[in-house]
């Protein structure tokens, strides 16, 4: 859930009402981001080979010692042969939070539908936070499992966000991540509401959660 602030658009070239010119702490954004943008790369996509169940995966290139090792340490403790012989994995988010220094945690509710009712949260202007959330992974090894989070203000694109968060085997035990430390922006115009999509997505564009929401940037945290 990244944040920006804007800035004179002099410097930016824009000849189009479309554009907002923006700065970034933490973001693979680029400085002038306009409303064409396609919310979702699908173009250039990586062609992988054909799906394996995890036990077809595990027993693939026996005679490759370097990669079976990579798999050993991959799997960990994983049984096999308990494993369901599925090709699709299943990945879970059980948890989503807020961390911000000096603060309790602020755990967010995730509903079932994926739209939150109401306003979700409220951040700090000028504050330091980040995301921290745990999940679980069933069935099969799930790669290239990553978050994306767009951000709009009055209906313009003002923030995207895309982290890799890696490749996980299917355990018992819950994952925890914790996307890296932004700061929200302060001042008059960054005050008020905002709307944003955040996914949970993996190589395959296969989409675990999506979540739509709204949050405010107000002069002080939200009261318990």
């Amino acid at each position: 859930m990244g944040f920006v602030e804007k800035k004179d658009v002099d410097n930016c070239g824009a000849d189009s009402d479309e554009v907002v010119c923006i700065t970034k702490n933490m973001s693979t954004t680029s400085l002038c981001v306009t409303e064409d943008d396609d919310e979702e790369e699908v173009q250039g996509e990586i062609q992988i080979g054909p799906r394996r169940t995890l036990k077809e995966q595990y027993e693939a290139d026996k005679d490759d010692e370097s990669l079976m090792r990579w798999k050993a340490q991959l799997l960990g403790a994983v049984d096999i042969n308990s494993v369901a012989e599925t090709l699709d994995p299943e990945v879970k988010i059980l948890s989503l939070a807020i961390v911000s220094p000096g603060r309790e945690d602020l755990l967010l509710p995730i509903p079932d539908s994926g739209k939150v009712k109401g306003t979700w949260f409220t951040l700090k202007e000028g504050s330091r936070y980040a995301i921290k959330f745990t999940f679980q992974v069933r069935n099969n090894i799930v790669s290239g499992l990553k978050y994306t989070n767009t951000v709009w203000k009055t209906g313009l694109k003002v923030d995207k966000t895309k982290e890799m968060i890696g490749t996980f085997s299917p355990q018992q035990e819950l994952y925890t991540h914790e996307i890296p430390e932004d700061t929200t922006p302060s001042g008059i115009l960054a005050r008020g509401s905002y709307s944003a999509k955040t996914k949970f997505l993996d190589d395959d564009n296969k989409c675990y959660l999506e979540l739509n929401y709204t949050f405010d940037i107000r002069k002080d945290w939200q009261s318990s």
